[in-house]
């Protein structure tokens, strides 16, 4: 949608003013900076969080906040005020613009409303928007935010300045997307990017002025510093008020019709959605980099929404007999599938997976751990296990997930959201260093791994002199001379051959070795966890840890698995996804309303639940009961899709609001559509109706399937224009025009092993068009919910139960299959063509 922001309504922007403008650098609108994005050699003072405030020289308000990083900047001399109405109110009473600052993930990059759009307001006058109030949005674990505190936000200069003539606002934008939204979106419609940490000016009615991202301090390179900004933002608030305050009105006027998407017919037109798919696939293999694998050039981010749709696509050519753009598919995705867990952007010792890779051999990464990142990143690898039976593919998904369970846990089952890139080298150290809890000197390596040190050397490329070389984006600034990131760059059974042992007892070595490392590492300066627990990504781990409970079971017997993953039971990785999905019904949902709170530390937080929260945890909790959790997740997923329906959908207009609109400050409701690192919350919701309505019957299937259609006409445009940015919504799109699901019914006594391995075996062969439906007809309230939902599930329940067997139909349109009564032939039944396959 921001795409099309930015272009369909360009006319209508062309009036917004350029914030501001330096005579001695005149800007060009695709100015490009002379700097890598791979960080440069900056050390970074450690962060405390004590609550005392007694050994501080500035205490702010920040300090009675709950979010980590607004606790980060609690005793920086800069007077910050967390998003709410005391700020709003002593920005009105000094009649001073706003700074806001927010925080997130991706690469910093300066903004500036330059040569894109014609000026109806002269230089000065921008100017003096930047003396609005001063805005700052961030998140706990980002790097560069991290950079811009050190370098601005604890400079006692920099803070007169904003203390005298701003009012600055922190914001943590993983506690209060709705409010980086905003902001984020006019930077992006303005000036074609954005990124974190976002940086704007408001007035005191908080309507936007100017944004950028990252400020240095200084003017360097030809560009204006922080200090610069805010003294030509101030002199422009002096000169030009009036002027800036009805250009910022403006945007937000101009921004709110071009984000009000709506369609009138409620239906996709014909040939939409197969158009779509095939563009998404094809715009994706054109970008596809045959050397390294993922799609596009370095920075790679990880991006398994591009993977969901390769894989999608891939199983509706193989359905209709074109096997070799199947395979041509596959091929794509697995190779980036395994180039991503051989590189660096994997933590071979501890597990996961880092944010992205710098260079485009997915070596050198920005050493950041996000949650919804190994939640995705789980899933795409159980995929690719179960279509190749590859163990290579279900030992990542064990990795990613154990890596969450040792360390993303809390002991109440809740999953925290990220771990910081930057930590001390040395305990007590003043300073933090990117990657420093990850990187290894080759003596280092030697001095703990003794006579293994040569093997274990050679198969992740240490050397002496460092290992980053692999590519001139790989450490531009020398960061990492003398260092090295493991990468596996030659495969375990040429190495086993070339040292004379079998691949078995290489990978026994391998493992004990990183094992070994683990622990010495395990005694460095950990990075700082970011222990809030976040709904929507919390439901994206409870999706892989419920996922793998029955995937992995396809893993053959006796399948060994190496430091750092542990040979975990199946069952054990569904205990994690309920006690996570428990917590979060106990802390963040009041059962009276309905609601669903945004994220926990310590308590609940002040921000209701978004779209993102709903749609997320729906999806997770249908994956709780379809893998062989109880009833009770699919009545809760049914509540809260009647929730989310009452809070954020446009019953009129079609697709849902990602905020309730209830929140004055927060000065537009946008109707979001791009699959980024995250999915949307509409192309989530868009699958979550789909496969609601493949489970109940009657008026309320009808309802959902409506809905969904609706949804996705709303997003016609940008599915025929721009299919590569949505492509899951395009995976959704297809699924809506599905004839009919296959339906998986199981029938039995769940406590039974048969049961177990019955549900495993409905799940055993991927299908991203089937649904699982398993009922215990002794369940009373199981059989309740039935009668009531799906009367024909209800009756299938009744005619194919006996005493000590378990009974499985494979149904479409719930035409079915003859049943069956062994998980082995269940197997062998979905393996067939489904026109083969029903009587």
């Amino acid at each position: 949608m921001l795409h099309r922001i930015t272009h369909s309504t360009s006319s209508s922007l062309l009036l917004l003013p350029r914030l501001l403008c330096f005579s001695h650098h005149p800007f060009a609108s695709n100015f490009k900076f002379s700097f890598s994005l791979s960080p440069k050699p900056l050390t970074l003072k450690v962060l405390s969080m004590a609550s005392s405030h007694s050994h501080h020289k500035h205490t702010n308000r920040l300090a009675s906040e709950q979010s980590p990083y607004l606790l980060q900047h609690a005793h920086n001399p800069v007077d910050w005020y967390p998003w709410g109405e005391e700020a709003f109110a002593e920005a009105r009473q000094r009649n001073a613009p706003i700074f806001l600052s927010s925080n997130s993930l991706l690469f910093p990059y300066f903004i500036f409303p330059f040569a894109n759009f014609v000026c109806v307001i002269n230089c000065e006058a921008l100017r003096v928007v930047l003396m609005a109030i001063l805005f700052k949005v961030g998140y706990s674990t980002c790097h560069w935010c991290h950079v811009m505190e050190v370098e601005s936000f604890e400079d006692e200069g920099v803070a007169k300045l904003l203390n005298d003539w701003f009012v600055s606002i922190k914001v943590d934008r993983e506690e209060r997307p709705d409010v980086d939204k905003v902001y984020m979106t006019y930077v992006q419609a303005l000036y074609g990017g954005g990124g974190w940490p976002l940086s704007v000016f408001l007035s005191p009615d908080l309507k936007p002025l100017m944004g950028g991202t990252y400020f240095p301090p200084d003017d360097k390179y030809g560009r204006p510093g922080f200090k610069t900004i805010l003294r030509k933002v101030k002199e422009a608030w002096d000169s030009k008020r009036d002027m800036l305050i009805k250009s910022g009105a403006y945007a937000i006027e101009q921004l709110s019709e071009a984000m009000s998407a709506s369609s009138d017919s409620g239906k996709l037109t014909d040939g939409v959605p197969a158009d779509a798919l095939r563009l998404c696939s094809e715009q994706l293999s054109g970008s596809y980099d045959s050397k390294f694998g993922g799609f596009g050039s370095a920075p790679k981010f990880p991006r398994p929404v591009e993977i969901n749709l390769m894989l999608y696509h891939s199983k509706k050519l193989e359905d209709t007999g074109k096997l070799d753009g199947a395979n041509g598919s596959q091929k794509m995705v697995f190779f980036s599938l395994q180039c991503m867990a051989k590189g660096g952007i994997h933590d071979h010792i501890g597990g996961g997976f880092h944010r992205y890779s710098v260079d485009e051999c997915w070596h050198v990464p920005h050493f950041e751990k996000m949650l919804y990142d190994q939640g995705q990143l789980a899933n795409v690898y159980l995929d690719a296990f179960s279509i190749t039976k590859d163990t290579f593919y279900s030992y990542i998904s064990r990795d990613i997930l154990d890596y969450l369970r040792r360390d993303m846990i809390g002991p109440e089952g809740e999953i925290f959201s990220a771990e910081d890139a930057d930590s001390a080298e040395t305990e007590g150290a003043a300073r933090k260093k990117e990657g420093a809890f990850y990187i290894w000197t080759s003596k280092e390596v030697e001095d703990i791994l003794g006579e293994h040190a040569a093997l274990f050397e050679e198969h992740y490329y240490i050397k002496q002199s460092g290992n980053c070389d692999l590519s001139g984006m790989s450490d531009p600034h020398n960061e990492f001379k003398g260092k090295n990131v493991l990468i596996e760059r030659k495969e375990p059974s040429e190495m086993a051959s070339k040292y004379g042992m079998s691949v078995e007892t290489y990978q026994e070595i391998l493992g004990e070795c990183r094992h070994k490392l683990f622990e010495v590492r395990s005694r460095r300066p950990k990075p700082h966890l970011d222990d809030k627990v976040i709904v929507s990504w919390n439901g994206l781990a409870i999706s892989s840890f419920a996922r793998a409970s029955k995937i992995l079971k396809g893993e053959a017997e006796g399948t060994k698995f190496y430091f750092p993953v542990v040979s975990t039971e199946s069952k054990e990785y569904m205990r994690i996804a309920e006690k996570a999905a428990f917590f979060i019904r106990n802390q963040l949902y009041d059962v009276e309303t309905h609601r669903l709170h945004h994220s926990f530390r310590h308590s609940p937080s002040k921000a209701p639940g978004f779209l993102d929260d709903y749609a997320f945890l729906i999806s997770g909790l249908l994956d709780l009961y379809e893998f062989g959790g109880g009833i009770n997740w699919l009545l809760w997923a049914i509540e809260l899709q009647e929730t989310q329906d009452a809070l954020f959908l446009d019953r009129a207009g079609g697709g849902y609001f990602s905020n309730t609109g209830e929140d004055p400050s927060v000065l537009l409701r946008v109707k979001e559509d791009h699959d980024g690192a995250e999915p949307s919350g509409n192309s989530v919701s868009a699958i979550n109706l789909i496969r609601l309505a493949s489970m109940v019957a009657g008026s309320k299937a009808e309802h959902y399937k409506r809905n969904a259609e609706h949804l996705l006409a709303v997003f016609e445009k940008r599915l025929k224009d721009m299919a590569m940015a949505v492509p899951l919504m395009c995976c959704a799109a297809d699924m809506l025009l599905v004839p009919s699901r296959k339906q998986v019914v199981v029938v039995g006594e769940r406590t039974s092993e048969e049961f177990e391995n019955m549900v495993a075996a409905a799940h055993a062969l991927y299908d991203p068009n089937r649904t699982v439906i398993h009922i215990d007809p002794n369940n009373k309230e199981e059989m309740e919910f039935w009668e009531v939902n799906n009367s024909k599930v209800a009756l299938m329940a009744k005619n194919n139960y006996a005493v000590n067997k378990v009974v499985a139909l494979v149904c479409q349109n719930f035409t079915c299959s003859p049943s069956v009564t062994d998980h082995s032939s269940l197997e062998a039944l979905l393996s067939k063509k489904p026109s083969s396959s029903f009587t």
